[in-house]
């Protein structure tokens, strides 16, 4: 008998019209029942809590549903979560790694000028531009870590990333209807 995955038998949505929203990441288990824990990519840690459904993917499109049972905030900076079907460690331990998701259409709906926030997934493609009105590339990823860091494809030289931190004093604006993020970062750092 062929062994499964703990995320195979979470019922598995084969045709998806709503665009999913990347909103955590599954990190190991927690203890022997079964918990995951969780870094959460979303403004505030406990911001996936709201939500009783989540999908679980590895980032190549296909998704699968599964029920929260419970979650809560655990060392100010991750969550923990019981999910549905997953019932010890091993169970838990095959999930790690698997990101967290959110059907767009649940979550609130955010304005193009950025002022009352935006989703990660809105600025992918934003053309990044500094003070000094230099054009620095287009973000192609986002690194989660304790400070954010953008991704961006270099428009000058091809193969070229440059690498932007996320935080306040270096992003000044996103405007996601102006399809550009403003940013205090030098062309050569």
């Amino acid at each position: 008998m062929q062994s499964k995955k703990a995320y195979q038998i979470i019922n598995k949505e084969k045709e998806r019209s709503v665009p999913m929203v990347v909103m955590g990441q599954i990190i190991g288990s927690f203890g022997v029942y079964g918990w995951v824990r969780i870094f959460p990519f979303t403004e505030y840690v406990d911001g996936l809590i709201r939500y009783p459904v989540w999908w679980l993917g590895n980032g190549d499109g296909e998704w699968r549903e599964i029920q929260v049972i419970r979650a809560h905030v655990h060392n100010k900076k991750t969550l923990v979560s019981l999910l549905d079907h997953c019932t010890d460690r091993t169970m838990a331990m095959k999930l790690k790694n698997l990101q967290i998701a959110v059907p767009r259409d649940k979550l609130p709906v955010l304005s193009n000028s950025g002022i009352d926030g935006y989703y990660w997934e809105d600025l992918i493609g934003l053309q990044v531009i500094n003070l000094q009105n230099e054009e620095l590339g287009s973000v192609v990823g986002i690194i989660a870590s304790s400070n954010d860091i953008l991704q961006v494809k270099s428009l000058r030289r091809s193969e070229h990333e440059v690498l932007v931190p996320f935080i306040n004093s270096v992003i000044v604006r996103v405007d996601i209807g102006d399809h550009q993020i403003i940013v205090d970062w030098k062309s050569d750092y």
